[in-house]
């Protein structure tokens, strides 16, 4: 074990991997216990020996459910001649299991039999209680498998699988401090990181690299290290958008890696609260590639194809999409293979709000109909800008505008900075900058979105639709900056104002009665404005704002 792992540390490792059971059982079926919704796990031990594990031998579960289904399991090489299967069953009941491995001949990893005994979740815990990530019947918005709605706010925390954000305490006090302030993703990727070249040791976590230096095979002990991780957010009710890695290993690794990665990913992490994004920047080459133009169709034509792989493989049908450097759906052949849009709409400032408007517009009126969210826009601090009301105003202009829910980021944390060593030079040999993470982590803007989550949340958020037309003057193409305004039938209209526009008023609105107040989006301070009725054309002019700033606007109904 590394000399910098604690006794701590070690101890999570353990938890990570001892959960097994094994089911060599010579014939007779083991029995075990598990809960709905959570992860469980077993292993199978080979007494024959293989060369190449990996690459030799395939093993899956077969599971027979309560009702009758099936679905079939990949299970991951553990190292050494052990495979694990891990399982999360979506009900309680009786399950069956079998397995089945491509050396048939092999009896400790074919044939094996077992059965679990699933009792209900009893718990607080959003995932476990309400079931995995789906996206919703009215296809913009995400749910869990019962049908509770389910908000997406997310950090982005590329490169937190390293050792640069030390296992257990900087993880765990990063994870407490998005929990306390609301958010409920992480953008995490699965160690093949942007930013540098593969095998840096910058990326290395405290077991080495996910993958040996030559591509051959897995370093399962890599992935021994980040299960605790994984599994610290899940138990924290954190969820996980899975990156596989940055698009340009395509070409680097070639589809046969590549599938073989994405299968280790699905075997070991879907038995937890995820949703799969297939690749970083998915179209973008390599920075400084001499073959760009074919290295970017490679890479659209491998993710096209590595979308339906995962699909085909993954039975918890986790959500699919890809982080892109404008549109998930330009980064395929076939928009179809994705569930959802994500966006990445720039880091200028303010200059970025018309290209993050239009491009988000842009796709919530595009085919097939599928969710919209920003996955990446203007990390608070980048090239000393972009600060919090940037960050508001990001959010609010989203989220009134019909997107599924928004992510952010700190410049800091992404590529994980410490306080002994910033991060350093990219290939194409410039810094990021930024403080250290611990520091980017208390920047106003994440606990500023937060507050803006939190009022959503006071309603049926899920339900909310834009209304442009209920707020004059309204944001336009001459410019950005003016208010956006949404409505939930039935419960509120709400407006937010990125300026002061104290002569705002609102239009169009149904007759009755409404409770108006100011949220002040920076402390999430709201002042009273009281009853208020529109006149008989549906309008009803803001009061004059409390202070020179942006503020959010609700008018909720008094019925």
């Amino acid at each position: 074990m590394p000399d910098e792992l604690s006794r701590r540390t070690f101890v999570k490792a353990l938890a990570a991997t001892a959960v097994t059971a094994s089911m060599v059982k010579q014939g007779v079926a083991e029995e075990r216990a598990a809960t709905s919704g959570m992860a469980t796990e077993w292993s199978h031990v080979s007494g024959k020996q293989y060369a190449d594990p990996f690459n030799q031998v395939d093993v899956d579960a077969i599971i027979s459910l309560p009702g009758g289904s099936e679905e079939r399991i990949p299970a991951f090489w553990a190292g050494d001649s052990t495979w694990r299967v891990r399982y999360a069953p979506p009900v309680p009941g009786v399950y069956r299991v079998r397995s089945v491995a491509s050396d048939t001949g092999n009896r400790d990893l074919h044939g094996q039999a077992m059965t679990l005994k699933v009792e209900p979740y009893a718990g607080g815990n959003p995932h476990y209680k309400h079931g995995a990530l789906r996206v919703a019947e009215d296809r913009r918005h995400f749910q869990h498998a019962d049908g509770t709605p389910f908000f997406w706010l997310g950090d982005t925390w590329w490169m937190a699988l390293c050792k640069r954000l030390n296992w257990p305490d900087g993880f765990e006090s990063l994870t407490a401090d998005r929990v306390r302030k609301g958010f409920t993703m992480v953008q995490i990727v699965a160690g093949l990181y942007p930013d540098m070249e593969p095998f840096d040791e910058r990326g290395a976590n405290e077991a080495g690299y996910p993958w040996e230096r030559d591509f051959s095979r897995v370093n399962p002990a890599y992935f021994d290290m980040a299960d605790g991780r994984i599994q610290h957010l899940a138990e924290q009710g954190l969820a996980a958008c899975i990156v596989g890695f940055w698009g340009y290993f395509i070409p680097r690794m070639g589809m046969d890696k590549v599938r073989k990665h994405w299968r280790y990913l699905v075997a070991r992490w879907s038995a937890y609260p995820v949703v799969w994004c297939l690749a970083g920047e998915g179209t973008m080459p390599y920075y400084l590639s001499k073959t760009p133009e074919q290295d970017a169709e490679t890479q659209k034509h491998g993710l096209t194809e590595l979308a339906r792989y995962v699909r085909s493989i993954d039975a918890h049908h986790h959500p699919i999409t890809i982080h892109p450097s404008s549109s998930a759906r330009l980064c395929v052949d076939d928009a179809a293979v994705l569930d959802f849009d994500m966006l990445q709409t720039g880091h200028s400032d303010r200059q970025s709000a018309s290209g993050t408007i239009e491009t988000l517009n842009g796709s919530l009126a595009a085919t097939p109909k599928m969710p919209v969210l920003i996955g990446e826009v203007c990390y608070e601090g980048i090239q000393e800008a972009s600060r919090q009301e940037v960050q508001r105003f990001m959010f609010w202009s989203s989220l009134l505008s019909g997107s599924a829910g928004h992510t952010y980021g700190a410049n800091g944390i992404w590529q994980v900075n410490t306080r002994e060593k910033p991060y350093g030079l990219s290939p194409h040999g410039h810094s990021w900058g930024g403080p250290a993470w611990d520091v980017a982590a208390q920047l106003p803007g994440s606990g500023q979105l937060g507050l803006a989550k939190g009022l959503l949340t006071r309603y049926s958020w899920a339900k909310l639709e834009p209304h442009p037309d209920l707020i004059e003057p309204r944001w336009s193409k001459a410019d950005y900056w003016k208010p956006f305004a949404a409505e939930i039938p039935g419960e509120a209209v709400i407006a937010y104002l990125p300026a002061s526009y104290s002569g705002a008023t609102f239009r169009n609105l149904k007759a009755g009665s409404y409770r108006a107040f100011f949220f002040n989006p920076t402390d999430g301070a709201e002042i009273e404005i009281g009853a208020v009725t529109p006149d008989a054309s549906g309008s009803w002019k803001i009061a004059e704002v409390p202070i020179f700033q942006d503020w959010a606007v609700v008018l909720e109904h008094r019925s």
